[in-house]
């Protein structure tokens, strides 16, 4: 479990100021995150990570000299362990894959919530991997839809055959999510989603929660070369 009281170091980088200031505005609002430089492309980044060792690096994905793509490829050649968050504005955006390969610990909107951009901050800083729910929806239909591009290992053959509900529930057992909490970010009874649960199971040939969350958590395994 995530210790709330354990402090975090950032990096910021992106090529829009006023994106930087804004993310260091939400992350510094809570006392136990400090924000320890900025960079305005990917060759500044490796610069800044070198020199600051930040616990977490937050990567815009487009950026002109160095794209977030390369910058997260060579921090990582150097240090496998760095954290690295993909920020973008696009939640199906082409360079997913490529972030994911890569090694990127998430993937995330630059919209969402400053107290869910908070949250995830802190939970990959702890180790978990974080992936905006809209995007993981979208990255496991590409991954075994007609059109799959391979790139994603370990991806369970049936989740492709879950329904777009169906989908968006086993994203929130992945979550560690309760049927209740489920049921709250979906709108929905609590029956309907052990209803749908139950079809997960079967379709997956899964017998418990613990093999549908590994099933989804696959598709954010770093495949082997």
């Amino acid at each position: 479990m995530e210790d709330v009281t354990r402090s975090y170091t950032v990096a910021l980088v992106d090529d829009e100021q006023l994106v930087r200031v804004g993310l260091r505005l939400v992350l510094e609002g809570d006392p136990n995150l400090t924000v320890v430089g900025e960079a305005a492309d990917g060759a500044e980044a490796l610069e800044l990570v070198a020199r600051t060792d930040p616990d977490v690096v937050l990567m815009d994905i487009r950026m002109p000299q160095m794209n977030g793509i390369t910058a997260t490829e060579r921090l990582l050649a150097a240090n496998p362990e760095q954290t690295i968050i993909i920020l973008t504005t696009f939640d199906t955006d082409e360079f997913m894959y490529e972030a994911l390969r890569h090694g990127a610990r998430g993937f995330l909107l630059k919209d969402m919530p400053p107290r869910e951009l908070v949250d995830a901050v802190r939970r990959a800083a702890a180790g978990e991997r974080m992936l905006s729910q809209s995007a993981l929806s979208w990255l496991i239909g590409q991954a075994t839809g007609p059109n799959a591009r391979g790139v994603v290992g370990r991806m369970h053959p049936q989740l492709g055959s879950l329904t777009g509900r169906e989908r968006d529930i086993a994203i929130g057992v992945a979550k560690g999510l309760s049927n209740a909490e489920i049921a709250a970010e979906l709108f929905v009874s609590v029956t309907t989603v052990k209803t749908h649960v139950g079809r997960i199971l079967d379709k997956l040939g899964a017998d418990n929660r613990v093999q549908i969350a590994n099933a989804v958590n696959g598709s954010l395994e770093r495949p082997t070369d």
